[in-house]
């Protein structure tokens, strides 16, 4: 208990040192600045599976959540924040959600508007899940985290680790001691991760593997090349995308080649098949979690996502013509294959976590641009529900499941007394209609509360350019 006192204690400090740092670029966008305050008559969803409790009070003193329930005492000096009809659930957590963005036809770094629509979306921490400029998230990480930036909490990977002829803004490693050299570099330069790719052989992987724990850091991967069972074999420590990007079912792929057909191998997978469930029990047996991505995936089934205004307000121009393009071709060529595909990653999801697995969520907003940032995060929390997850589940799926990822379960991922006041304040029952996920009022960081309204508003017309 006197450990957990002197901690609050040191950490209200900390906030009163930031909050005196805070810069004006980051105060005009500040709702709430209270070192004490009470979240009322809530309907809380809490992060840790639990179903839904209404009539409750949430206090937060000095960043941190003091105490949860229906029969609080608020004491005298703090500020009251009436949430009837409101809900709220932790920050999100997003583990695949990077700060670079593409179309059909660019690839750009959004320095300025990623991490604002992140945090307005109610997105309090990231993993950069592969990097196009390491470098900039690394000095948009200290920025935000010194108060000179808007934006979540940031766990950095390093650039994507690919062999044979990846991108050309991957890194091609050529052998197991490239591997390794670049893994060593970038772990002194102050990653916290690193992700493999799909053409990434077995040896190099491995290689990078030993390297990036012999640093303390862990690697993810986007895999092809070597398929799921074979990646924990070698000690990977996360696994991207899901069924998506798994080779384990593909009879005739060459080792340590990538098949361009396995995707349609998928679509005649038995999902109760022993193999499936193998691929499951080896990365449970290990403790390896899987990182589900519907919302970037979900944009190859024709005609989906439903179309919102607000995702064409958040981009330019020319980045709403070229999403627009991209979606019409798609509708017009009417692929059995990816509805299909797209219903059984479904099911793969949820039957992994039936087997016990666990599970954490990102947006990837990549593909041809129509999952962005944050607002990506939130089409999961649907598609999740879609799936056949509870509200109570898919919350702690994109909570507390990815703080256990990043290893940070101890300190956010759920509305529990003791942990920092990530939280997102939502107008409506969330329980009820998935769709009030983008209903976000206030999103409280560290106990600082953000205008979620304010965030969007300074970055529409501009997604795809800064």
């Amino acid at each position: 208990m006197k450990r957990l006192v002197i901690f609050v204690m040191l950490f209200g400090l900390f906030g009163a040192v930031q909050a005196q740092e805070m810069s004006n670029r980051v105060k005009q966008f500040v709702a709430l600045d209270a070192p004490a305050f009470a979240l009322t008559n809530a309907t809380v969803i809490d992060g840790t599976g639990a179903a839904a409790r209404t009539g409750q009070t949430v206090l937060v003193e000095n960043g941190r959540i003091s105490e949860v329930g229906s029969s609080v005492t608020i004491p005298s000096g703090f500020q009251r924040i009436d949430a009837t009809g409101k809900t709220v659930i932790p920050g999100l957590i997003g583990i695949h959600n990077h700060t670079f963005y593409t179309t059909s036809q660019r690839r750009i770094q959004l320095d300025e508007t990623a991490p604002m629509l992140y945090l307005a979306s109610g997105v309090t921490t990231i993993r950069t899940t592969g990097s196009y400029a390491p470098y900039s998230e690394i000095e948009l990480k200290q920025a935000i985290r010194a108060g000179q930036r808007v934006g979540p909490d940031m766990f950095i990977t390093g650039p994507y680790l690919t062999g044979g002829e990846g991108y050309t803004y991957m890194t091609r490693v050529r052998g197991a001691e490239d591997a390794r050299r670049v893994v060593k570099y970038w772990a002194e330069e102050g990653v916290d991760w690193f992700k493999a790719y799909t053409m990434i052989s077995r040896e190099e992987l491995k290689a990078a593997i030993e390297e990036a724990h012999a640093h303390g850091l862990k690697v993810t991967g986007h895999l092809c090349s070597v398929s799921f069972r074979e990646a924990v074999e070698l000690g990977i420590d996360n696994l991207e995308h899901g069924f998506f990007t798994n080779t384990d079912y593909d009879s005739d792929k060459p080792l340590d080649e990538c098949p361009s057909d396995f995707r349609e191998s998928l679509i005649d997978v038995d999902l109760k098949s022993p193999e499936i469930q193998a691929t499951f029990k080896t990365m449970i047996d290990a403790g390896v979690e899987m990182t589900s991505t519907l919302a970037v995936y979900e944009m190859y089934v024709p005609n989906r996502p439903p179309l919102e205004q607000r995702v064409l307000d958040a981009m330019s121009g020319e980045v709403q013509k070229e999403y627009l393009q991209t979606r019409s071709s798609i509708a017009e060529q009417n692929s059995a294959m990816w509805p299909q595909l797209f219903a059984k990653s479904q099911e793969f999801e949820r039957a992994f976590v039936a087997a016990g697995g666990l599970l954490a969520a990102g947006v990837d907003p990549t593909g041809y641009g129509g999952a962005l940032p944050g607002y990506g995060d939130q089409r999961n929390f649907e598609l999740l529900i879609e799936a056949g997850f509870n509200a109570g589940e898919v919350v702690q799926i994109m909570s507390l499941n990815g703080a256990h990822v990043l290893g940070i379960d101890q300190n956010t991922g759920s509305i529990e007394a003791g942990k920092a006041a990530d939280l997102v304040l939502i107008n409506g029952d969330l329980n009820t209609n998935p769709a009030l996920i983008r209903n976000v009022e206030l999103v409280f960081r560290n106990g600082l509360g953000f205008d979620s309204a304010a965030l969007i508003r300074a970055v529409e017309g501009r997604v795809g350019v800064q």
